[in-house]
């Protein structure tokens, strides 16, 4: 049985399976823009303005890029840092410049 890291700690292994700081928060912001989704899609439904549309559109962007910023947060204190001690760093490295250049676009 493989023992989960602490919180905040990496788990890099075959599954990247990590134990998240801060999943509660984590999920109640994913459950916000679930929400703020489905409202814009009532809102196409109900043919509303295309102004107010963007608008919450935008908004939903703006969550999703602090959840991610979050997410890039916790990586880099855990699994980066983790991999750095344990002599695997540039590989982590290498991968963390990866994601980060998904969201320079």
């Amino acid at each position: 049985m493989k023992s989960r890291p602490d919180a905040g700690e990496c788990a890099h292994h075959s599954d990247h399976a990590v134990v998240q700081p801060n999943k509660s928060a984590l999920l109640k912001r994913l459950n916000r823009i679930e929400g703020q989704t489905r409202g814009v899609a009532k809102m196409v439904e109900e043919d509303r303005y295309c102004v107010d549309v963007l608008t919450q559109i935008s908004a939903i962007q703006s969550a999703l890029d602090a959840l991610a910023l979050q997410l890039l947060e916790s990586h880099t204190k855990g699994c980066v840092r983790s991999a750095i001690r344990s002599g695997k760093g540039e590989a982590a490295i290498d991968e963390l410049m990866t994601v980060v250049k998904r969201f320079g676009r």
